[in-house]
């Protein structure tokens, strides 16, 4: 009787299908897959919009909405001139969450790097497009312009907002 019960279970058990959350290297995720991530990142995006807009009115400083999808605190910036790729720029900035608690003691800091050349979160390097010398920002930034689903691997989980104050030297 144990023998029949114990077959039973690991039969059961090897029946049972396991989701992958990543398709093997050199793998594809089928279009249900692609489909389910799709409105995965789309749910996120939007719930964290919603809380960012939240945070903000509960703040004495305004911020307002870039076109990339985050917000910066100054206003009429995108009226600036936009820098074009090979101009250069010398820029730092700190990471903060959403408690205001900088994440990382030395700010990243970057001295004469060009436009199309560097490596940088989508949200810092557009905002930097349309700054000025010794101009200061703090962006709020949703996770998918930040380190996304798989955070920095350090002290940035996935799937975090970020607040973001940059400076260009």
């Amino acid at each position: 009787m144990q023998k029949i019960i114990l077959v039973s279970f690991l039969f059961f058990f090897s029946c049972a299908q396991n989701t992958p959350s990543h398709p093997p290297v050199g793998g594809f995720l089928s279009e249900k897959d692609l489909n389910t991530s799709k409105n995965r990142a789309k749910n996120l995006n939007e719930t964290e919009r919603s809380q960012i807009q939240h945070w903000i009115g509960n703040q004495e400083e305004k911020f307002y909405p870039m076109n990339l999808n985050y917000w910066v605190n100054l206003e009429n910036l995108q009226q600036n001139p936009k820098k074009s790729n090979g101009e250069a720029i010398s820029y730092v900035y700190d990471i903060y969450d959403f408690d205001q608690v900088k994440l990382y003691e030395k700010p990243t800091k970057n001295v004469n790097v060009q436009f199309g050349h560097f490596e940088e979160l989508k949200a810092v390097e557009d905002v930097l497009r349309y700054m000025e010398k010794n101009q200061e920002a703090t962006l709020l930034v949703p996770s998918v312009l930040g380190f996304g689903t798989y955070g920095d691997n350090e002290k940035i989980p996935n799937d975090m907002p970020l607040i973001i104050k940059i400076k260009v030297l």
